[in-house]
């Protein structure tokens, strides 16, 4: 079955870009006629949602197997509302099938601040939110993936399962048990939950002790994150749909590697994507070549965690200016400050460059194991100057662990000895500093799990400070807003109790809550309040003996590594790469820098 075309038709006429509802993108394919249909739900707009990587990968593992794969954005808050009032479900946009008709719904959670978006989209499709409300209908399976599912809990009252690590290694596994069982029987639940990677939350119960903290789980108290060894031979689509508008990374895109060697020790992604793993040059330059053909982009992204850690970076910049067409740039958006490089860069288009110091001190970048210096900053600026570019964008973060005002005005520091290099010779234009700085936001499976996150009123303090301190000529500071960031790190490291909250929060209208000037302060307020929880309790520090709700969840780090890391934080020590010499992170065993294989 497809949607009313007529209705349609007619409801797109009267929204702001109808091309990201209509479908038909050049590149894309849906098999009309399969055993299995697959949604893959991507819960933010259409235009963030097509730059996404994972999901066009995961969509490609069900089409390997003989199945049907399709796409479905959050809708504006205008089509959204028209889609209520012409009675239409919200649909997949190669098939025009409604979500309910699928045989399983994956979204793809990339930020926490999307989860409204993901009961929006069930709730337009005509699909009850919460799992028990499905019980015994005839609806799809509900899943989710993606970085924010390796703490699935606050969202777990939702879901039918979670695949937790690389989805592409098991999703269509589930896919073909479920034919075998004929539907999701308890047979399929038991069977599914053996796999790595595979989270069935009704199969798992959290025990609350009378404080209201977690005390024990039963049921399954393990689940084991998949994990994808060879990349080379891992599914990748050779071809992608070209979006119908312009997306927020309008260019082809291919994953230099997986996970990265540094060990921040604030950035959840450099444990949870652990170990690292390259594709080879050939197959590198093979899936670039494949999608400038297919796709007629003329850019091609490096993408990885840090791009300029790949160790043959060289031969493969080489390698893709000898077989791509001559007019085709290459754009590598993950150099750190010590791994740039004038011969990387080459093919930018020298206007601005991106670096992240994240802290404006040594000992503060000591502490949180960023192993860079402040003359390999300035000598990266002064690299880049000469080549050409004439503006700079610096990344910080507030709130880090150990934090004082002088790591505050070491950022002022940076600045002034940036300028200071720019203006060492003669340029053709004025320096341009864009100095942006986030609030720390503890996550789960990184060493700063239990940190606390600072209040309201450190916030506001420091804010002042970096205002008084940043204004100067050429100078521009943008300052993230202490609201999402503290809701942020209560859904992070949220339970169970917050799945209330998070539908409650729904039904005041938050949605697209990522978007600033979407984001409802009060309506999250008092949905917090009515359902009787404190987002104090998910942002305060916690005790290194207490049971945290992801617990239960094996990503492969061993929890004493992450407390050691820990420990060395506050002794303002630095770790250093994987490349320099292994940790013992406790994924020795599958990591080939581990095995001397790098």
């Amino acid at each position: 079955m497809t949607v009313d075309t007529e209705k349609l038709r007619n409801l797109l006429t009267s929204v702001e870009k109808p091309s990201r509802y209509t479908g038909g993108e050049y590149g894309a394919d849906a098999k009309e006629v399969a055993p299995f249909y697959f949604c893959m739900a991507f819960p933010d707009l259409y235009e963030v949602g097509m730059s996404n990587l994972g999901t066009k990968i995961v969509a490609e593992s069900f089409r390997r197997r003989g199945y049907s794969a399709d796409f479905c954005f959050t809708p504006y808050r205008d089509f959204g509302e028209g889609l209520r009032r012409e009675g239409v479900p919200l649909y997949s946009l190669a098939l025009k099938k409604p979500l309910g008709e699928f045989d399983m719904v994956g979204f793809s959670l990339q930020y926490e601040l999307c989860y409204t978006n993901m009961l929006y989209m069930l709730d337009l499709a005509g699909i009850p939110l919460r799992r028990e409300e499905r019980r015994g209908g005839r609806y799809p399976l509900i899943v989710v993936g993606g970085p924010c599912a390796v703490n699935p809990e606050p969202i777990a009252d939702f879901v039918d399962i979670v695949f937790i690590g690389d989805g592409e290694s098991v999703d269509a596994d589930v896919a073909d048990i479920y034919l075998e069982c004929g539907g999701a029987t308890e047979e399929f639940y038991a069977r599914i939950s053996r796999l790595d990677g595979v989270y069935v939350p009704a199969l798992t119960t959290v025990k609350y002790a009378k404080d209201g903290r977690i005390c024990g789980f039963e049921g399954i108290t393990r689940v084991r994150r998949a994990i994808v060894d060879d990349l080379d031979n891992a599914p990748f689509p050779a071809t992608q749909p070209v979006p119908n508008l312009e997306s927020v990374f309008d260019r082809s895109i291919i994953e230099v590697m997986r996970g990265c060697y540094r060990g921040c020790r604030f950035c959840q992604a450099g444990f949870i994507y652990r170990p690292v793993r390259q594709r080879s040059v050939e197959t590198l330059t093979w899936q670039a070549c494949s999608l400038i053909a297919s796709t007629g982009y003329e850019e091609v992204s490096l993408n990885s965690l840090s791009t300029g850690d790949y160790p043959k970076l060289r031969q493969l910049i080489r390698s893709l200016k000898e077989n791509l067409p001559a007019d085709v740039t290459l754009a590598l958006p993950s150099l750190r400050v010590d791994s740039f490089d004038g011969d990387f860069a080459q093919d930018a288009r020298r206007i601005s460059l991106t670096f992240a110091p994240e802290a404006g001190t040594q000992r503060l970048r000591d502490v949180i194991n960023k192993d860079i210096t402040e003359d390999e900053i300035i000598n990266a600026a002064k690299s880049a100057f000469d080549m050409g570019y004439c503006a700079v964008k610096l990344y910080f973060m507030c709130g880090l662990p150990t934090e004082t005002d002088d790591d505050l005005k070491g950022i002022r520091r940076i600045c002034d000895l940036i300028k200071g290099a720019y203006n060492a010779a003669p340029r053709k234009k004025a320096l341009r500093i864009s100095v942006s700085v986030s609030t720390f936001v503890p996550k789960p499976f990184t060493p700063f799990q239990w940190e606390r996150q600072i209040t309201k009123k450190e916030v506001e303090e420091r804010h002042e400070l970096l205002k008084k301190l940043l204004f100067i000529r050429g100078v521009s500071l943008s300052l993230s807003h202490f609201k999402t960031s503290v809701l942020e790190a209560a859904l992070a490291r949220g339970d169970r109790r917050l799945s209330s909250v998070i539908e409650n929060a729904y039904k005041k209208g938050c949605i697209l809550d990522g978007w600033i000037d979407e984001f409802n302060v009060e309506a999250w307020e008092q949905a917090f309040a009515e359902c009787g929880i404190s987002p104090d309790e998910y942002t305060r520090e916690r005790g290194e003996d207490e049971i945290l709700p992801w617990d239960f969840i094996d990503v492969g780090i061993d929890k004493n590594f992450l407390l050691r890391e820990r420990r060395a934080a506050y002794s303002a020590k630095v770790s250093g790469s994987c490349l320099k010499k292994c940790n013992s992170c406790g994924l020795m065993s599958r990591c080939p820098a581990a095995r001397g294989e790098i």
